[in-house]
């Protein structure tokens, strides 16, 4: 049962093949056994899934046959869950319970999706293994002496490990696609402002996005038609009405015109993945699609800017963990300031004091020009070059990471060594673009991924080029060993 994806879930729960509540014990089960050498989760939710599932069942029985409908999944810990702690993979919030629920969380359970509980993630999304939590590190279940990358890598760890067939993240510099490369998994971040932000908990406001990570397309789809939609509770969500994703998976990609950055294939990416990734652009040749060489003469300066950017927003949206309201307090302040100081120092981790204090310095008064506003103008070149890009082709394709998966503490003492895995997909957050990742072969018996960018609200194109890219390869398919 646990190999099963969310679309053969949803034909076999309308088949009365087996019942939610069946599927759910099942997993569970799964998890409690097998979670010990991942720590992808950071808190189950048992009673809330059989309630969830029994509720669901009960729902089929009355002749509801939604595609989410009694389909296990877990959120990042960033979205608020009410009445279930919200850790954001932080001891700041180690002891704080939603007492609402994100508009996501909400979206999916009233699709009748079942909660089995909340994934781990690096410390308020800040990195790029999932070494950062302060519950640990996540281990890749494709070599547990490996990160799964982050900041969604236990939502990526759990599904590839096949403990669940679908889970939320999140990306605001590559977190959704970056931990789907590196664990064999199709992750999808939306258009920013497709998928409501309300609940979820910020790290860089204007970045952060929420997607699906799941094993196939289809699954991506499914997925993403639960949580996509506008919410006016959401200053930043847009108002465009939502296609059928699932309808969109079988269109044919003949004269699919597709683009390769010469830009990508720079000195910085490992050889095999640069033929694993040509190996794919000829795969979708056969299939009809038509490739062509362009130029993002901007990509080279998308790592400075997004480093200004995203820390300053952090320095910003953490301002309101200080001890006072909720989350860690320290034990005896003397006065206001150690309250602050001590609750600080001692609630966030390193990365994200580092984070914090980047930020600040870039929007100070001296350095706000020379660091945060010149920042914003290169983000607004690279907009720019993707708008010109599109002008001549529909997709753009390129590596997801560009190395495989490292190995865990390899890059802990280099953390700008961390920051160039995201070369490829913080360009996508900075245009507010979708993008997609999707396994494309192995390198050293780790996974590698292959990223699809597509124009504003193209979420459907992505999908219907890596289903199809799918149904002609069996990288997705592959499991790993002891899983």
């Amino acid at each position: 049962m646990h190999q099963l994806t969310l679309a053969e879930i949803a034909r076999g729960l309308a088949d009365k093949k087996f019942s939610s509540e069946e599927l759910t014990k099942v997993l569970l089960a799964r998890i409690a056994q097998l979670d010990p050498q991942l720590n992808s989760f950071i808190s189950l939710t048992e009673d809330l899934a059989l309630q969830q599932a029994k509720a669901a069942d009960a729902r089929r029985a009355n002749g509801e046959n939604g595609a989410l409908l009694g389909a296990p999944i877990a959120h990042k810990d960033l979205f608020c869950t009410q009445g279930i702690r919200t850790s954001c993979g932080s001891k700041m919030l180690d002891n704080f319970k939603a007492p609402y629920d994100a508009t996501v969380v909400a979206k999916l359970a009233a699709a009748g999706a079942v909660t089995l509980g909340k994934t781990n993630m690096d410390e308020f999304a800040m990195g790029s293994a999932n070494e950062s939590s302060y519950y640990g590190a996540v281990k890749n279940p494709w070599n547990l002496e490996h990160v799964p990358g982050g900041s969604s890598g236990g939502s990526a760890a759990a599904v590839a490990a096949r403990l669940l067939p679908a889970a939320t993240g999140t990306d605001t510099g590559g977190s959704i696609r970056q931990p789907a490369a590196l664990t064999n998994l199709t992750g999808l971040k939306p258009t920013y402002g497709r998928v409501s932000r309300w609940g979820m908990i910020a790290y860089a406001s204007s970045l952060d996005q929420g997607g699906p990570l799941a094993r196939t397309a289809e699954d991506c789809a499914i997925l993403l038609q639960g949580m996509a939609g506008f919410d006016p509770q959401d200053s930043t969500s847009i108002d465009e009405p939502v296609p059928d994703y699932s309808a969109s998976l079988n269109g044919s990609l003949q004269g699919l015109r597709i683009g390769v950055p010469k830009e990508y294939f720079s000195a910085g990416l490992d050889p095999r993945i640069a033929d694993l990734v040509m190996a794919s652009v000829e795969e979708l040749k056969k299939l009809g699609a038509v490739v062509k060489e362009i130029s993002l003469p901007n990509m080279q300066h998308a790592i400075p800017a997004y480093y200004v950017i995203a820390p300053a927003e952090a320095s910003s949206n953490l301002s309101r963990f200080d001890g006072v309201r909720f989350g860690y307090r320290c034990e005896d302040p003397k006065n206001l300031i150690d309250l602050y100081k001590r609750s600080r120092g001692e609630g966030f981790g390193p990365e994200v004091q580092r984070r914090i204090m980047v930020g600040a310095y870039a929007l100070s008064a001296g350095y706000y020009d020379a660091y945060y506003l010149k920042a914003q103008k290169i983000r607004r070149l690279i907009k720019n070059d993707f708008m010109a890009a599109f002008n001549e082709v529909d997709i753009i394709l390129g590596p997801t990471t560009p190395n495989p998966a490292w190995k865990l503490g390899a890059k802990n003492s280099d953390p700008v060594a961390a920051y160039l895995e995201d070369v490829y997909t913080i360009t996508a957050n900075l245009a507010g673009l979708p993008g997609l990742s999707m396994p494309a072969g192995f390198v050293d018996g780790l996974p590698v991924g292959v990223q699809l960018l597509a124009p504003y609200f193209q979420e459907g194109r992505l999908l219907n080029v890596a289903h199809q890219y799918q149904l002609n390869t069996d990288w997705h398919t592959r499991t790993p060993t002891g899983f």
